[in-house]
């Protein structure tokens, strides 16, 4: 299992690098072992920049669906947003109420290194939000109000 690197590490504030070339023997390992990660962690989401590394990609595990998500653009978002409750693996025990588009579209490459498009909304196009913005070095806590820490 991956290490997933706790805020304030400065990797985590770095804008991530265009991962070239998807197929390599490198990604191809990685992205295995993040969504082991992710999932042995409960997490619904895991950028690279949370295990130290500075490339874009990210996983998600959401319903019965796991993504592989690359070089993720969004190109579209909805004027409407709604405020929900989140948390990161990189702040453990935090959550805050952060305000999201309800509905996005993202153009990326799966891990074939095939260019696909994705409509989301809800809770999908959330954590699509939470993980690109680590991908440019911003984290949930710089967008929320009410932070709380929830102590187990």
């Amino acid at each position: 299992m991956l290490k997933i690197i706790t805020h304030p590490n400065p990797i985590l504030r770095k804008r991530s690098q265009n991962v070239a070339d998807v197929l390599s023997d490198k990604i191809q390992k990685l992205i295995p072992e993040m969504m082991e990660t992710m999932k042995a962690k409960e997490g619904v989401g895991l950028a690279a920049p949370q295990i130290g590394q500075n490339i874009r990609l990210f996983v998600v595990g959401y319903k019965d669906k796991n993504l592989v998500i690359i070089n993720p653009k969004i190109i579209k978002k909805s004027l409407l947003k709604e405020w929900d409750e989140e948390g990161c693996l990189s702040i453990p025990n935090k959550y805050g109420q952060v305000k999201r588009h309800k509905s996005l579209t993202v153009k990326y490459l799966n891990e074939g290194g095939q260019e696909q498009t994705l409509k989301a909304s809800g809770l999908l196009a959330r954590v699509i939000q939470h993980e690109t913005d680590h991908l440019d070095g911003i984290l949930f806590i710089d967008k929320a109000k009410n932070l709380a820490d929830i102590l187990y």
